[in-house]
């Protein structure tokens, strides 16, 4: 793995209905779900260290803190960052903001450990 704290990624979701507190069971207020607003915070941690990696090398969520500080109706525009703060052997540690125009949706930190993905055949294709 290349050594690179600073790299980042940004992922966005339109949210739908299918993104809501209803649909994951997760709460009954038709704003966007707490375990899905983390899925989108991942996803944008597995992008920024993606580059980094080397090709028989995949990440696993290790350790997650997420606050969830505003709703999301259907319709909003949430965008996602992840920044990588740090590397410690195989675990990296990244920090994640996710926004809904100026306004702070979601904050916290998601680490990850690198893995070599042989170790997993389902996941021997695809990026890291």
């Amino acid at each position: 793995m290349k050594d690179l704290p600073g790299a980042s990624a940004s992922v966005s979701l339109t949210v739908t209905p299918a993104d809501t507190a209803p649909a994951f069971h997760s709460g009954d207020v038709a704003v966007l779900a707490t375990p899905r607003l983390l899925a989108l915070c991942e996803e944008a941690t597995v992008m920024a260290v993606a580059p980094l990696l080397a090709e028989d090398e995949t990440t696993v969520g290790s350790r997650v803190e997420l606050e969830h500080l505003a709703p999301s109706a259907p319709g909003d525009l949430v965008e996602a960052t992840a920044v990588l703060e740090e590397i410690e052997g195989r675990r990296l540690t990244l920090a994640v903001v996710a926004r809904h125009e100026e306004t702070i949706v979601g904050r916290g930190t998601i680490c990850r450990v690198v893995v070599d993905r042989r170790r997993f055949p389902a996941a021997s294709t695809g990026p890291g």
